[in-house]
């Protein structure tokens, strides 16, 4: 079973259960979840997120009832073998409109369009694990 790094902000108008569904989706798609691959039980993604255990069931139902999922007997939740990893096309489709919220934000902080990007790079390396790192840093 992996770990599931899910990062919350309870503080965000976005629902805690849309939130794990978000990032599960966006995991699976991009293949960093594969077919098969068991999920952690609710008890223990509720414990690491300290949130209420229904709010990760949600979270996985819903993700069952789109086929994204499937429960196994003595496994738990894993990833269903229907699912394939989507394409580096769709993967940018569903990045589009974080991206374009970003793009409205740094207009209307008057932010030149290189400042924004090179923001942009800032945030992507940070959350590189270490190793995929060319050693630049």
């Amino acid at each position: 079973m992996q770990t599931l790094q899910l990062d919350i902000t309870a503080s965000a108008s976005t629902p805690i259960y849309r939130q794990i569904t978000e990032q599960i989706r966006r995991r699976v798609a991009g293949g960093q979840l594969r077919a098969g691959a068991a999920l952690p039980s609710v008890r223990a993604v509720a414990l690491q997120l300290a949130i209420n255990p229904m709010t990760v069931s949600k979270a996985y139902s819903q993700l069952e009832a789109e086929g994204l999922l499937e429960r196994r007997r003595g496994v738990g939740m894993v990833v269903a073998a229907s699912v394939a990893s989507a394409s580096q096309r769709t993967r940018l489709q569903a990045l589009q409109p974080h991206l374009e919220r970003a793009a409205q934000a740094a207009r209307q902080l008057d932010i030149a369009p290189q400042k924004a990007l090179e923001a942009f790079e800032r945030c992507l390396l940070a959350l590189q694990p270490v190793e995929d790192l060319d050693g630049d840093c």
